[in-house]
């Protein structure tokens, strides 16, 4: 594992937060099942907490930790989506109560990037991804367009990935709903 990757989920292992690279844009983390760390994220970035913030996990086998049931069609979802795919799910359990929503749902993504889906596996859990940038303004799609002002208030930045260009772009986001069926929420 990466010296990057060990000074970060240090940060984690402490209840800190981290601003760091996923699959899709640039992320302020935490572990997922810290409450305290949630709140000082909705805290910087001055954000509602009846405003969910998504978790990543490494697999589909630590997401069926964190849920009652996760039904095959899911699974195949997942699996076989070919860009990063955030999916909605009941029966949230496990995690930071405030990062569940009012109907007990957490937005989970299954990261295939290879740094934030270590930091999973290194922490040993979800790690909260929301967007680098104070509620209501534009997201960064890449690091040079994250303020100063989230830079100076997380406690550790990552180093990977600091010189990349490149725009990212948002998951798509789909809702298991309560019959089973699948609605589209952003594509």
């Amino acid at each position: 594992m990466d010296n990057d990757t060990l000074k970060a989920v240090e940060f984690l292992q402490q209840g800190k937060i981290i601003l760091y690279p996923t699959d899709t844009v640039w992320g302020i983390g935490c572990d997922a099942t810290c409450d305290g760390a949630v709140r000082n994220i909705y805290s910087l970035k001055r954000r509602s907490d009846s405003k969910s913030m998504l978790v990543l996990v490494d697999s589909v086998e630590m997401l069926s930790r964190y849920v009652d049931e996760l039904p095959e069609e899911v699974i195949e979802l997942i699996e076989g989506a070919s860009r990063p795919t955030t999916v909605i799910l009941p029966g949230a359990k496990g995690l930071a109560p405030s990062l569940v929503a009012s109907d007990g749902s957490v937005g989970f993504r299954v990261s295939r990037d290879e740094f934030s889906a270590g930091l999973c596996r290194e922490l040993g859990a979800p790690v909260v991804s929301t967007s680098a940038n104070i509620s209501g303004e534009p997201s960064a799609r890449n690091f040079k367009e994250i303020s100063a002002e989230i830079k100076n208030s997380v406690d550790y930045v990552c180093a990977t990935r600091r010189d990349d260009e490149g725009a990212g772009t948002p998951s798509r986001i789909v809702k298991l709903e309560p019959d089973k069926t699948i609605t589209v929420i952003r594509n």
